[in-house]
């Protein structure tokens, strides 16, 4: 098996690269390599440090958010060339802020997010082509888990979904 012609082909296979020229390409395989999980198996913990981007290949994999009394909420279900840990590409964010778990035997390319934020860095082109990807993919996530949140607080509301809110009247004396 030739783990690089591999690398090559499944990378040609993901939309988000499409617009890159070949040296792009070559420079993107060097910074690369595959992952296999089993099912149940973690790829990573909500607070681990920031490290990979992965895209998937096959299977699924399942992201949690830790909420206060409700434990580990599962809000998104990743599918075949969804990207995750994207996060690791935002030079704020310093450690993962969700968990993900493969619900079923899945096969993912990783990324290592340092390399690849410096190759943006070097190379403008590449990094308005990742940028902006990037950016649909944190758009998508947070409406997603806007609408997760969303669920939960319907789910805890008083029947008849009133709430009682003070006036402001009542206050401020």
């Amino acid at each position: 098996m030739n783990l690089q012609a591999d690398l090559d082909k499944a990378l040609h296979r993901i939309p988000w690269f499409l617009e890159l020229n070949q040296d792009q390409y070559n420079r993107l395989t060097g910074i690369t390599s595959f992952i296999e999980l089993d099912s149940g198996e973690l790829l990573f913990n909500e607070g681990d440090r920031e490290d990979f981007m992965y895209i998937l290949l096959e299977g699924q994999v399942v992201l949690e958010i830790e909420v206060p009394t409700r434990g580990q909420v599962p809000f998104y279900l990743a599918e075949v060339l969804d990207v995750i840990g994207w996060s690791s590409l935002t030079p704020v964010v310093r450690q993962r802020i969700t968990s993900a778990r493969a619900s079923q035997p899945s096969l993912l390319v990783a990324i290592q997010s340092k390399l690849l934020e410096q190759m943006c860095e070097e190379d403008h082109e590449l990094g308005y082509i990742v940028m902006r990807r990037v950016a649909n993919v944190v758009a998508n996530r947070m409406l997603t888990i806007r609408l997760c949140l969303m669920e939960i607080i319907a789910q805890s509301a008083p029947p008849h979904g009133k709430v009682e809110t003070p006036s402001l009247a009542q206050s401020h004396p």
